[in-house]
């Protein structure tokens, strides 16, 4: 598979990225501008193998930096930029990462770690890429290129976040992780693809997708954060054909004026995926209808385990599955690690694709395989007769109330389809009758006249559509419910508030 260097050379002057702020990167200036950072990265001595924190908000330098890092063969670690000091101090500590990359943005943060860190902002840094980005000659490595890898930190469920880490084998300067072949396989990536990024590149889907278009010669548009109108322009100004959501996007972007949404043209657009977190059916009908048959799907996660993925019809046809898989082996197995058939209800797990370790966390990584040596990433689902996966949970969140399991996914997808709800949480609190309550956590979508007239229209909702022991004994109302940057519902910080209060 190619790689930017490639490109640098076949294609020099077309763009290959345009950042937040409107900076345009040709292939040549972004090629440049990497492999000059990647020889100062070696003059300070960091060698192959080692391990680089990146922290930085969206801009042209967060994709110079990382070309750099994985020439160079590093592992590099990208660092939520919304965390607090201990929160940082604790992954750079824990990945064993040699120097700290951040801007002047997170100058103060970066000058209290206890390791070296470079300011990309700083004047000296300033000057390298100026002058890299107006050479007009190719800037030649003065080093062996080798492929490095990503090194994501999990926020997981429990505990504090961990490292997924690979054996750094020697791989060929330009060989693509699996996913790369992945996303050019299913979603038809080449020279003439747009991508539009409208999430941070330090979650694993939005970076594994801008460094895959990038390989494969897509180019690039990046938003500095996700504003509903501002993404419709943004398609419409760049003829943007591919993008990635999470589904509160595609709840915001139905949230607009008709008036809004039938303002801009949107025809450039062939494929639009959704991925990291569960989309309720009624929301994606809904998008199906607006936006046509271009609707995707995967699922899969930091680990890179295994993918399941299907399209617009497939969905249609198997209405809340998340595919087929795609990459690696597909298992549901019991407690005991036996697998079941079709439409039996067990942990998911995937086999074939190369092994992973929980960085420092023997404990964790054990519990992540089973003894045929399949891992899971702790969801729960089935396979129906036709080998398309449905998730019914994660194991971690599953309610067993007077030893009945609940899924609160199914609640969730449910709820969030009332129009009057934002956004929706579904947790077990402790009962001391039945062991675990229902109780759910609603944002609601505007003023609320009534607090308890509204709850009442939710639970008499719920109970129209759900049996009784499913839906919430309890209902709070919160202005806005935690969420990660890629979508992720922090349900963990959700129940401390609710246990604390």
């Amino acid at each position: 598979m190619p790689h930017i260097h490639d490109h640098a050379h076949s294609m020099p002057d077309k763009i290959a990225m345009v950042a937040p702020d409107g900076q345009a990167l040709s292939w040549k200036m972004l090629n440049n501008a990497s492999i000059a950072f990647a020889n100062a990265l070696n003059s300070r001595g960091i060698q192959p193998g080692r391990v680089v924190s990146l922290m930085m908000e969206n801009r042209a330098e967060y994709m110079v930096v990382m070309w750099a890092a994985l020439r160079l063969g590093l592992y590099v670690t990208p660092i939520n930029w919304h965390l607090k000091f201990d929160e940082v101090a604790h992954i750079v500590e824990d990945s064993d990462s040699v120097l700290l990359i951040s801007s002047a943005m997170h100058r103060q943060l970066s000058a209290k770690m206890a390791l070296p860190f470079v300011d990309i902002d700083e004047p000296a840094m300033r000057d390298l890429f100026d002058s890299a980005l107006a050479s007009e000659a190719h800037i030649v490595p003065e080093f062996e290129q080798k492929e490095g890898q990503v090194m994501y930190y999990s926020s997981g469920t429990t505990g504090k976040p961990k490292g997924i880490r690979r054996p750094m084998v020697e791989r060929q300067f330009g060989t693509p992780p699996a996913v790369d072949t992945f996303i050019s396989a299913s979603y038809g990536i080449d020279d003439n693809t747009v991508y539009l990024s409208p999430a941070p590149m330090y979650h694993a889907a939005p970076l594994n997708w801008c460094l895959a278009i990038l390989r494969l010669g897509g180019s690039l548009i990046t938003l500095k954060k996700f504003e509903p109108e501002s993404f419709l322009a943004n398609i419409e100004r760049y003829g943007v054909t591919h993008t990635q959501l999470v589904p509160t996007m595609f709840v915001r972007l139905l949230s607009l004026p008709d008036d809004i949404r039938l303002k801009y043209d949107l025809s450039s657009l062939k494929i639009a995926v959704h991925a990291a977190a569960p989309c309720a059916p009624e929301i994606k009908h809904q998008m199906l209808n607006w936006w046509g048959m271009i609707i995707h799907e995967y699922y899969g996660g930091s680990e890179s385990n295994g993918v399941t993925a299907l399209g617009p019809q497939e969905w249609i046809d198997h209405p809340g599955s998340v595919g087929k898989v795609v990459l690696g082996n597909l298992h549901i197995c019991d407690e005991q690690g036996n697998e079941l058939g079709p439409n039996k209800t067990g942990t998911v797990y995937f086999s074939g694709l190369p092994d992973f370790e929980y960085y420092k966390d023997p404990v964790k990584t054990r519990e992540a395989y089973n003894e045929r040596g399949y891992s899971t990433l702790g969801d729960i689902g089935y396979i129906d007769d036709d080998g398309f996966l449905y998730l019914t949970d994660r194991r971690a969140f599953m309610i067993v109330s007077g030893g009945v399991n609940i899924y609160p996914q199914e609640i969730e997808n449910l709820l969030i389809s009332h129009p009057g709800i934002a956004d929706v949480a579904v947790l077990g609190l402790p009962n001391p009758e039945f062991g675990e309550e229902v109780v759910a956590v609603i944002e609601p979508l505007g003023a609320v006249d009534s607090e308890l007239q509204f709850v009442e229209e939710v639970s008499a909702f719920c109970r129209s559509k759900l049996a009784g022991f499913k839906c919430p004994r309890r209902i709070f109302l919160q202005d806005a419910l935690p969420r990660m940057p890629n979508g992720k519902l922090l349900k963990r910080t959700i129940k401390e508030q609710l246990l604390a209060s």
